[in-house]
């Protein structure tokens, strides 16, 4: 019994057992990946898709590039040195006005009659000091001839030098009323640009007061104040004792060209807490572009470098042993190269160290590759590739 089972089992296992081989065979052959070629293309066609520069020279400037803000050439806040009615304003406040220009006048009445009765003291007492010095002689006379006495002659000489004394003080009253007079005319200190008027015709202005009746500042010329690490402050020293330091201010929202000026002051310490240091470029300002409190975007130009090798920046990469670039080759393939950036200048980076001009380097596409990789070139420089 057991032995007929056994045959009658043994067609229907070796049946399964060559089904299943032929099910697993199948499944084998379809889970095997087609053939690649290096770089991506199926059978080594077609490679990454990049895009790709020519790394170019060309004279880059060295640059400090930072915020500043403009301040006026010089400044005045003009006020009443007398108490006084204003009579007249002789300008519009924001206008353009010049040095020596009249700017207010005053009620002159109460001065002028001040400088009347100065001069009019002075006549007096003049006139007394004559008399008495006529009487100081005469008693002089008398005593050389016995008739006055020693002391009617003192008496007389103080009398006299005390009205000499009377008009020093009477001259310089009056000296003192001329210039009060003067001070009911306002004249502008400066040549510049006015500000917001304080006061209006028919107003009392008192003498210094705190509130000034306007402030003029100079305008053209105008400084741009700014700040550099202190850390360039020895590479700025050495540039501006060659002359070829050239600073650039423009507004943010400008739209024109940058006005140029020079460097005129370096402060004499670094500020401690925030580790800059205080420069000011003066600027001709002949179009009014920058203006006083205003935030502006200075660059600061060293020097130029006339033959610097360039790439833009999204060529450059980081990795483990730095930064590199991914340079391609006559045969379409790329090669990993190290590099070194001296500096970033807007959207191009300036090689130090591992390129030369009229290579090709790629600038987008760097995930997909791996040294020696292969690729087809979606945009820039494509068949033209330097060897």
């Amino acid at each position: 019994m057991s032995l007929r089972l056994s045959f009658w089992f043994a067609p229907a296992a070796l049946a399964a057992s060559l089904a299943a081989a032929g099910c697993s065979g199948s499944e084998a052959v379809q889970s095997t990946p087609p053939a690649t070629g290096r770089g991506g293309g199926p059978g080594g066609g077609a490679g990454v898709p990049v895009a790709t520069a020519v790394v170019s020279e060309k004279a880059v400037p060295l640059e400090l590039n930072v915020i500043g803000s403009v301040e006026p050439f010089s400044t005045v806040s003009v006020r009443a040195q007398i108490t006084g009615a204003l009579n007249s304003v002789g300008f519009r406040e924001g206008d353009d006005v010049r040095k020596g220009q009249v700017l207010f006048t005053l009620d002159r009445r109460p001065l002028e009659a001040a400088l009347e009765q100065a001069k009019a003291n002075l006549q007096r007492d003049t006139a007394q000091a004559a008399n008495a010095k006529s009487q100081a002689q005469r008693y002089q006379d008398l005593a050389e001839r016995g008739i006055a006495t020693k002391e009617q002659v003192d008496t007389t000489r103080t009398a006299a030098a005390a009205l000499e004394a009377t008009l020093e003080s009477d001259r310089a009253a009056v000296e003192n009323a001329e210039v009060q007079l003067q001070y009911a005319t306002i004249t502008a200190p400066i040549a510049g640009r006015t500000g917001a008027l304080m006061v209006h015709e028919g107003n009392l202005v008192r003498g210094n007061d705190a509130t000034p009746l306007v402030v003029i500042n100079q305008v053209t010329p105008i400084y741009v104040s700014f700040g550099i690490p202190e850390a360039r402050l020895p590479e700025l020293k050495r540039y501006l004792d060659l002359g070829s330091v050239k600073v650039e201010a423009l507004a943010p929202n400008d739209t024109g060209a940058a006005s140029v000026g020079r460097i005129t002051f370096v402060d004499n310490s670094v500020d401690a807490t925030t580790g800059t240091i205080k420069i000011k470029g003066t600027f001709g300002n002949e179009t009014r572009h920058l203006w006083p409190g205003q935030f502006v975007n200075v660059a600061v130009t060293l020097t130029t470098d006339p033959h610097a090798v360039v790439v833009p920046t999204e060529a450059v990469q980081t990795g483990q042993q730095g930064q590199y670039v991914f340079v391609v080759k006559p045969d379409k393939t790329v090669e990993l190269r190290n590099v070194t950036v001296a500096r970033a200048v807007d959207t191009e980076s300036v090689i130090k160290q591992g390129l030369k001009a009229g290579e090709t380097v790629v600038t987008d596409g760097h995930l997909r590759l791996t040294p020696g990789s292969r690729i087809s070139v979606k945009s820039g420089p494509g068949g033209e590739v330097t060897p």
